[in-house]
């Protein structure tokens, strides 16, 4: 990391904390809320012994980042028990795995908070903060939650790419170009795996790397990995 980019990633860490605890005491989504602490009262048998977090996911990574990941939202027995983004489930083994693979991880796999994963000129974060039923938020909870990514963006200010895992996460960050002026409208930005959108920052779709996409073979270890390997060049050219 470059002298300048260091010392910005150094003054940026307390507004970043700021917001960081803002979403952790979030209260806006009741409906949210009380399935995330039911879901961690159940549990899943494998992590009975666990104490799940439960609280809205804060983001995590490098805060002179160039590369900007956009989720959907927690996973139940994911990050709502982890407490860190696409940590402790499928979906996070497949991403991590593809982040490592094209230099922007330390490590292949993230199990809990404290495992020693340290992500590398990369940023994640998501639409959505609190693990909704059947991962589906309603449109008042993602407009709620909106302006705590809205926040995050203004923050992170060397972004050079930005990769939307998904559609709803693409239409999510659309829509805040759009109401910021920065695109006249959504219609010529269209969701395909692996697009290249020519904005400032460059714009990258591709599809969310769930259980159900990656068992099928719709997301494949390549196609994702090609993903981040399109990021790469994006942020070096």
């Amino acid at each position: 990391m470059c002298g300048s980019r260091l010392r910005l990633s150094r003054l940026l860490l307390p507004d970043l904390r700021i917001l960081e605890n803002d979403v952790i005491e979030c209260e806006r989504c009741n409906r949210l809320r009380r399935y995330c602490v039911e879901i961690g009262e159940i549990k899943r048998r494998a992590y009975r012994d666990q104490t799940y977090w439960t609280k809205p996911v804060p983001s995590f990574g490098d805060p002179a980042a160039r590369l900007v990941i956009i989720g959907l939202a927690p996973g139940a027995h994911g990050a709502n028990r982890t407490g860190r983004l696409f940590t402790g489930d499928r979906s996070g083994e497949f991403l991590y795995r593809a982040l490592h693979e094209t230099g922007f991880a330390s490590q292949a796999t993230s199990v809990a908070r404290g495992d020693g994963l340290r992500l590398k000129d990369c940023w994640i974060t998501a639409s959505v903060r609190c693990a909704p039923p059947d991962n589906k938020p309603e449109k008042v909870e993602f407009a709620r939650c909106r302006p705590f990514l809205e926040r995050e963006l203004g923050l992170l200010r060397w972004t050079r790419a930005v990769v939307c895992l998904g559609k709803l996460a693409f239409d999510t960050y659309l829509s805040i170009l759009k109401d910021a002026g920065r695109i006249q409208n959504r219609a010529p930005f269209r969701f395909e795996h692996g697009a290249v959108h020519p904005l400032e920052p460059i714009l990258i779709s591709s599809y969310h790397p769930s259980q159900q996409n990656t068992s099928t073979g719709r997301l494949t270890r390549e196609m994702l990995r090609d993903v981040f390997e399109t990021a790469r060049k994006a942020i070096e050219h």
